[in-house]
């Protein structure tokens, strides 16, 4: 089979197609046939080995003198060609959609996965490319506003509301009931706008924090909201929410655990939760949430799709079709 692959770190010209052998799925593992799969921020920094700031040393430890895992990819779609004896909950033919987390994976033609693991039916009303652009977004976004302890009435602020995580949390946010504020650039407040936020601020013009208004949930997908004037911005029993890695912010995030009982900052790793999947795909298939497509490269033009994505250029996801 093909796959993508990356045998050193570097740029994105480090990505070439090579002849793999095609795995074959344990007991309780389903063989799927990947259809397409997509660029995140995840893929690039495992691919240049340029973690976020203060974890370089720690992620060199975790990947490697050279790649422990050749083959990028954190999201798929994709059709089931074989399943292991003990599966129970697909069958050879089922259409489906998954997250494989940091054992990435989903850059080749096929993959393993454990009947358990983050993995669902595909949506019935999204194509391959649709629905492979989900996974990682829509769970993350999920996760992270539950931990918020989101409830319907409260006000809700995404920064970086134009990216893959943030579209979702608007959607999702909107779901449960909230009044939502998007944050993003000059060039991308229409696509917020379009997924449903009540309000929109372009961060290059205006500051946020000195609007003077309180929220119930600042969900920063980037790290790059002022964090001392986010606190300040929360109500009395506001969080925080960090969706992505900075380590001076973690420490941030702790110490305003520590010195305070209202205000509260959270932060983490997203759960691979196949019922969370199941509620995004029942959320999709009753045209509660949206995906947006930027572009979509075939697998020989991947260095390309990687290029694109670490320019900021992107305005939702990007997709390379398998």
């Amino acid at each position: 089979m093909k796959a993508i692959v990356y045998d050193r770190y570097g740029s994105p010209e480090v990505l070439h197609i090579q002849e793999i052998e095609k795995p074959t799925p344990k007991n309780n593992e389903v063989l799927i046939r990947v259809y397409a799969t997509t660029v995140t921020k995840y893929d690039y920094w495992m691919r240049s080995c340029t973690a976020p700031p203060g974890f370089g040393l720690l992620m060199r430890i975790a990947s490697g003198i050279k790649p422990r895992q050749p083959i990028l990819g954190t999201e798929l779609s994709g059709q089931i060609e074989g399943v292991g004896k003990d599966v129970t909950l697909y069958k050879k033919g089922d259409q489906v959609f998954g997250f494989t987390g940091m054992s990435m994976g989903a850059y080749a033609e096929y993959i393993c996965l454990n009947e358990n693991d983050a993995l669902a039916i595909k949506p019935a009303n999204m194509t391959y490319d649709q629905a492979a652009a989900i996974p990682q977004g829509a769970l993350t976004a999920l996760y992270f506003l539950r931990k918020g302890n989101i409830r319907r009435g409260q006000k809700v602020l995404v920064f970086g509301a134009s990216g893959g995580v943030g579209l979702f949390a608007i959607q999702l946010a909107k779901h449960f009931g909230t009044e939502v504020t998007g944050v993003c650039s000059t060039a991308k407040l229409e696509i917020v706008k379009a997924m449903g936020a009540d309000k929109v601020i372009d961060y290059t013009k205006e500051d946020f924090t000195q609007r003077g208004e309180a929220y119930d949930i600042i969900f920063d997908t980037v790290g790059r909201s002022p964090f001392s004037g986010s606190v300040r911005s929360l109500t009395k029993e506001g969080f925080y929410v960090f969706t992505t890695y900075a380590l001076s912010r973690l420490i941030r995030i702790v110490w305003l655990n520590l010195i305070t009982s209202s205000k509260k900052a959270v932060s983490g790793l997203t759960e691979k939760n196949p019922e969370d999947l199941i509620l995004i795909r029942e959320l999709i298939e009753a045209e509660k949430l949206k995906v947006v497509i930027d572009k979509c490269y075939p697998m020989e033009k991947a260095s390309e799709a990687h290029r694109y994505v670490e320019s900021g250029q992107m305005k939702g996801h990007v997709v390379i079709t398998l």
